[in-house]
């Protein structure tokens, strides 16, 4: 099970939430291996922080209260998942630096923890996930040695991968995120309903056979 998504898309983050519901409904769920993968919404967003709403409305073609309302509408579709949203206000930055400690959290088997205190951070608690002092204190938090953290971030480390991933959810036919592929064999794009997650794992177990004893 692969899941491409950003983490400040507040999409991906409701449709994480989503799935896990379908996955503790699912009987099979012990032989689900899941793993998130990289995708950036907006490669070219400046690396230095800047007020969100007029960025993203510009972005989008609407005016700040056709994105407030957005947003709102957004916050009670978390509510319903148990997650808090606070979106009013706050940034918009480049989210590589990001991804790439993702990678590294995926080899240290910590990588949904790591996503999951990202996604609070942003979404909830309205902090960055943009800048290195951040990443390697939010990293530290979800179990990641934070001087290895810091290293990664300084050297450049994992940037060939994180480029690869995105190219490959492109090549898989996503053109935005959440982008969930069951088995290599079907894709599900968007944050869809916990019914829709429960079939398709269901059919994604049932077209792949018995699990060999």
């Amino acid at each position: 099970m692969e899941i491409w998504s950003d983490v400040v898309c507040p999409w991906c983050y409701l449709g994480k939430r989503r799935f896990e519901r379908a996955l503790s409904g699912f009987e099979h769920r012990d032989q689900v291996e899941v793993t998130f993968r990289s995708f950036e919404l907006d490669p070219s967003a400046p690396r230095e922080p800047q007020p969100k709403a007029a960025l993203l409305a510009s972005k989008y073609g609407i005016n700040e209260a056709e994105f407030a309302a957005n947003e709102e509408r957004l916050t009670q579709l978390a509510a319903v998942e148990g997650l808090e949203y606070h979106l009013d206000g706050g940034v918009i930055g480049n989210t590589f630096d990001a991804h790439r400690v993702l990678q590294l959290a995926r080899g240290r088997g910590l990588q949904d923890a790591v996503a999951e205190r990202f996604f609070r951070a942003y979404f909830t608690e309205r902090r960055s996930v943009f800048d290195v002092g951040s990443l390697v204190e939010l990293a530290s938090e979800a179990g990641l040695d934070g001087d290895e953290v810091r290293r990664v971030l300084d050297d450049g480390a994992y940037a060939t991968e994180v480029r690869a991933e995105i190219d490959e959810a492109r090549a898989l036919g996503a053109n935005g995120v959440p982008f969930f592929v069951f088995d290599r064999r079907y894709g599900v794009s968007g944050a869809q309903s916990v019914e829709t997650f429960a079939a398709a794992l269901d059919k994604a177990y049932q077209d792949a056979g018995p699990v060999p004893k």
